[in-house]
């Protein structure tokens, strides 16, 4: 039987209506049968502190072994003053510090957004794509799942009704797990011709 790919959620927001968690829960309704994703709320990851980078919270300790045991990560955002939210930025900072540690280095990962605004967060997405850069990740580029005027298409349940954002979350998911184990099999040819290159070294001498 295949593993299934597991996926760590994480949601930028705070708001008990959340929209960003309505089209996180949709995800989850939605995961494909060969995945799997687990939310991690980061709602009490302290605030940052470099002086305490070498020894972090409880929460810290526990969010950057849930990141490190994923194979992919999902991030849902608002968009606050053309940026992401602090909470987001406060969650990362705190996971990839310190230098050393790298856990987000090379994960895939998968972002969407929504908001009650004209553009969905897509100007969040591309902020947060800049630390994906700078953090050595996989960011999917297609399908975008960016929803404008979210308060339209969420129920008084926080249930996602817009069809075609429930179709792209399920397409986006598709191409995250595919992407992962892409990248996964690149990983391992990798590692193999450095083995085949150093076993070749050895026989010279």
């Amino acid at each position: 039987m295949e593993n299934k790919t597991k996926i760590l959620g994480i949601v930028g927001s705070l708001r008990k209506g959340s929209f960003n968690k309505a089209l996180m829960h949709a995800a989850v309704e939605l995961t494909p049968e060969n995945a799997e994703i687990e939310i991690f709320d980061i709602s009490s990851i302290p605030t940052f502190n470099q002086d305490l980078e070498k020894d972090p919270a409880p929460i810290v300790k526990e969010f950057k072994a849930k990141i490190k045991a994923a194979d992919a990560l999902f991030i849902a955002t608002p968009e606050y003053n053309y940026s992401i939210p602090g909470l987001l930025k406060n969650a990362i900072d705190s996971a990839s510090r310190p230098n050393s540690d790298k856990v987000f280095d090379g994960k895939p990962v998968a972002l969407m957004s929504a908001s009650s605004g004209r553009l969905g967060g897509a100007r969040a997405q591309y902020h947060l794509r800049q630390s994906c850069v700078f953090l050595n990740m996989h960011p999917i580029n297609k399908p975008e799942v960016i929803l404008p005027q979210a308060q339209q298409y969420i129920d008084e349940n926080g249930k996602l009704t817009n069809e075609e954002t429930r179709k792209l979350i399920r397409q986006l998911l598709e191409e995250l797990v595919k992407w992962t184990k892409q990248l996964l099999k690149n990983l391992k040819q990798s590692r193999f011709e450095a083995i085949r290159a150093v076993q070749s070294l050895v026989h010279l001498f």
